[in-house]
C-alpha cells in the first residue's frame, strides 16, 4: 500500500455537458468513463500495469483489454470467442498498443452510435445473442460496463502509487 506522502488526487473534471437529446447524453457519460479508466492506465509502468492487485487477478491493463473487446461486441459486432482472456494482456500487449486499440475502439463505436436514429430499435445483433437488445439497452449497459470497471481501476491505480481523482 502507498504511504500517505505519495498519495496524488487530482480534481474529477465530471463529464462534459452535452446536447439535450438522450443520445448525446448517453454517449457523453460513456466518454466520460472511457476517459477516466484509460486515465487510470495511461503512465503506469510496466511490471505494475498487468500486476493483479486482487485475488482475481484484475489489473489495469487487462481492464482496457476487456473492455476493448466488449466495445467491438456490442458496436462492432465482432465475437468474444473466450471472455476470460479479454482480461488477460499477452507478454506482446503493450500499455500503449492496447490503449491506442481501446481508443480507435471507441471512436469507430461512435461512428457506429451516430447512425443511429431510434434507440428503441434493435442493436445490431452481436455473435452470439439470440436476440438483439434495444439500442438503448446497449448504451446504458455500455456506460454500466465502462463504470463499473472504471471502479476497479481507481482502486488498483490507488493501490500500486497511490493516485486518485479523474
Amino acid at each position: 500500500m502507498p504511504s500517505p506522502a505519495r498519495t496524488r488526487k487530482r480534481k474529477d473534471t465530471g463529464p462534459a455537458w452535452t446536447a439535450p437529446d438522450e443520445k448525446s447524453t448517453l454517449v457523453g457519460f460513456l466518454d466520460y468513463l472511457r476517459d477516466a479508466i484509460a486515465e487510470k492506465v495511461d503512465g503506469v509502468p510496466e511490471p505494475e500495469v498487468r500486476t493483479a492487485g486482487v485475488p482475481s487477478g484484475t489489473n489495469l491493463l487487462g481492464l482496457i483489454k476487456h473492455l476493448t473487446a466488449v466495445e467491438r461486441f456490442y458496436f462492432l459486432e465482432e465475437p468474444i470467442t473466450a471472455m476470460g482472456r479479454t482480461f488477460r494482456p499477452t507478454r506482446e500487449e503493450t500499455v500503449e498498443g492496447l490503449l491506442a486499440e481501446y481508443r480507435a475502439t471507441t471512436a469507430q463505436a461512435n461512428e457506429v452510435v451516430g447512425t443511429w436514429t431510434d434507440l428503441a430499435r434493435p442493436a445490431p445483433r452481436p455473435p452470439g445473442r439470440a436476440l438483439a437488445s434495444s439500442m438503448r439497452w446497449v448504451l446504458v449497459h455500455m456506460i454500466e460496463e465502462t463504470g463499473r470497471h472504471a471502479g476497479h481501476a481507481d482502486i488498483l491505480r490507488e493501490q500500486i502509487d497511490g493516485f486518485t481523482g479523474r
